[in-house]
């Protein structure tokens, strides 16, 4: 499928960075991304596309930076290239409003092009990186297979909620001072080695799912709560992502394949630069698509 073929029957997909979305997904489908912005002291660069999450992790023992939304023209430049390229339906898919404003910015920006005949359709995943990447993902297979623009708003609205993510981290440190946690419950995490097992509930916004001493067996852990996530699920796709350099990759690839059978395991790579900034290097991701009935 040609990126940027105007396809009047067919539909672009509008991520942001944050949703971690596979480059092979990128080249391949009508998928276009607006990056959120990293800000240090004397410079600010796009998500993905203006730093890599190498050159965050490098640099944070200097500086940690802070995060933000993306620019307004930024988003407007890409709804603007998706209308160049042909494309008059859109299905944005969007990280959580309840952790971050690029929700509330993209649907802004949506009542200008929405005026020009633009159809547009917006997805809040009340999730984080690649579980919300997973409904593009879905989006963009629904397309291959032929679906229309508005089955596939159908179909989104039936997987709502079948994409969970759970997450360990190395340090509870950057998670406190983005303002995610407190500093007590920090302090004591530290002390004791308590690591928790973080996801997104109901409402889009963290909470502890479960906690470990010890970070091998807070990875087993996190492997249990996704395995108990597909018990019911006859099709369950599983991506592991990851922060920095971390150790062990395939050997939880491998566990997660004799514990959990009968599921798509991929390794994913890096989450974005921005996410990094709040967790820092050492995070360990594994997200779950349920793909029954798709």
């Amino acid at each position: 499928m040609d990126k940027k073929a105007i396809k009047s029957e067919g539909f672009a997909i509008l991520v942001d960075s944050c949703c971690d979305v596979p480059e092979e997904y990128l080249e391949n489908f009508p998928i276009y991304v607006v990056p959120l912005l990293i800000n240090y002291k004397n410079a600010t660069y796009r998500d993905r596309v203006e730093i890599s999450p190498e050159v965050i992790y490098k640099n944070m023992e200097e500086e940690v930076p802070t995060t933000s939304l993306p620019a307004h023209d930024d988003v407007k430049k890409v709804f603007e290239k998706i209308m160049s390229d042909g494309y008059t339906k859109i299905i944005a898919i969007n990280i959580s409003s309840n952790l971050s404003g690029t929700y509330n910015l993209v649907r802004l920006v949506s009542d200008e092009i929405t005026s020009k005949g633009i159809e547009f359709y917006h997805l809040d995943t009340k999730n984080i990186a690649i579980a919300s990447g997973m409904y593009a993902i879905s989006a963009a297979r629904h397309l291959k297979e032929g679906k229309s623009y508005e089955d596939t708003i159908k179909l989104l609205k039936k997987e709502f909620g079948n994409s969970k993510l759970f997450f360990c981290v190395e340090t509870l440190e950057y998670l406190r001072k983005g303002g995610r946690i407190g500093r007590v419950a920090s302090l004591i995490g530290t002390v004791l080695d308590i690591k928790p097992i973080i996801t997104c509930d109901e409402d889009g916004t963290y909470c502890i799912a479960g906690k470990e001493r010890g970070r091998k067996r807070c990875i087993n852990k996190a492997i249990e709560l996704v395995k108990d996530f597909v018990s019911h699920a006859k099709n369950a796709e599983i991506t592991i992502m990851y922060s920095g350099q971390v150790m062990g990759i395939e050997t939880i690839k491998e566990k997660m394949e004799t514990i959990i059978p009968n599921c798509n395991i991929k390794i994913r790579g890096q989450i974005s630069p921005v996410l990094g900034v709040h967790v820092g290097p050492g995070l360990i991701g594994l997200a779950v698509y349920l793909n029954d009935g798709v």
